[in-house]
């Protein structure tokens, strides 16, 4: 008799400190589970205590993205096939409860069952750095538009002498002079307390400023050496074409089709007929940052590009409204922007989606 070493199918419940896997074999039962520590000895740990069970199939880590980022690229380099796992919906956590070994069960068996098919992001290459980069500057942004509007709320109250002397500046020229302010020592007057705290609020906005342009030169490079045949493209620049590479990943092979990037760009139309009724509806779903990107891009074409506005005047004399023909012009982006991320400078194509082939 011989014996076959049987197939198994891991699944990983992560946490901050610790990680539960659990390991089920080819028919969906229940062999083992055993928590690790979320660190380096502990990811290794976890590998061969997995391998020890049988002939590793794949792996479903819940959490890719945050908990089980590292965990993913350490069985990835060990060519693991990793597949991403979304935790158990409220109905099934009602019905089988929660637990950690529950939810390491369930992660394995959704890669088992194919419920579960999505590629993580491998998050080790230049679009990883773009992304770690844009979350200071998007930090850094707000952090600056919260000193403007505190700036201005201030100066809605300040004493009329104060007021007048700012009177119809710009921004700019309004930051410089509120950062000049020379409030004195005694700061138990209202107006001497004003101009210290507006002083403050403009030197926040300048040190912000001067942040988010060292983030821009920073990022700038970064995302034309991952993506130059974005940057191509009509309407994208630097901070669009970085929402679009960290949405897609440094694999954006991972995506199927460029319908999976509609999908993930919450572009993809969906159907809304009912009865004589045949139409589309906006996609609420999706990465709504890079819809918002998509966005802003259809905003500039319909602005500046002539075979846009060309696009939309037919449209409109067909009867569609402004929001579905922004949708379609959404859809189109996506399928230019999927082209430049996924294929070679000889693949790409020249037609244009907004006028019909001949």
């Amino acid at each position: 008799m011989t014996h076959t070493t049987p197939q198994i199918t891991g699944g990983v419940d992560t946490h901050g400190q610790t990680h539960h896997a659990a390991v089920i074999d080819s028919v969906g039962r229940h062999l083992a589970d055993q928590e690790f520590p979320a660190t380096i000895r502990g990811y290794r740990d976890l590998l061969d205590w997995i391998r020890s069970h049988g002939t590793l199939v794949a792996v479903g880590v819940e959490g890719t993205g945050a908990y089980g980022a590292e965990l993913a690229r350490v069985l990835t380099a060990a060519g693991i096939t990793v597949i991403d796992v979304d935790r158990p919906d409220r109905k099934t956590r009602r019905m089988k409860g929660k637990s950690d070994p529950i939810d390491a069960y369930a992660a394995a068996t959704a890669v088992l069952s194919g419920r579960a098919t999505g590629v993580p992001k491998s998050r080790d290459g230049g679009v990883e750095a773009v992304r770690v980069l844009r979350i200071a500057r998007r930090s850094a942004v707000k952090a600056r538009t919260q000193a403007m509007n505190q700036i201005r709320g201030l100066l809605v109250s300040a004493p009329a002498m104060l007021r007048e002397q700012v009177a119809g500046l710009d921004r700019a020229a309004l930051i410089r002079t509120l950062a000049r302010l020379r409030p004195g020592n005694d700061l138990s007057r209202p107006l001497a307390a004003t101009r210290a705290a507006l002083r403050r609020l403009a030197r926040r906005h300048q040190a912000m400023d001067a942040e988010i342009t060292e983030l821009d030169a920073e990022i700038g490079p970064l995302v034309e050496q991952a993506a130059p045949a974005l940057l191509e493209l009509f309407g994208i620049g630097p901070e669009t074409a970085g929402q679009l590479l960290v949405s897609a990943g440094d694999n954006p092979e991972r995506m199927r089709s460029e319908g999976a990037f509609a999908h993930l760009a919450g572009v993809a139309p969906i159907p809304a007929s009912s009865g004589r009724t045949h139409r589309h509806r906006l996609n609420r779903g999706g990465d709504r940052a890079a819809n918002n990107a998509l966005h802003t891009i259809v905003l500039t074409r319909m602005r500046f590009d002539d075979r846009t506005r060309a696009y939309v005047e037919r449209r409109t004399k067909e009867g569609l409204s402004k929001k579905d023909i922004m949708r379609c012009l959404k859809r189109f982006v996506a399928r230019e922007v999927y082209r430049a991320l996924t294929t070679t400078p000889t693949e790409r194509t020249t037609q244009t989606d907004l006028v019909p082939t001949a």
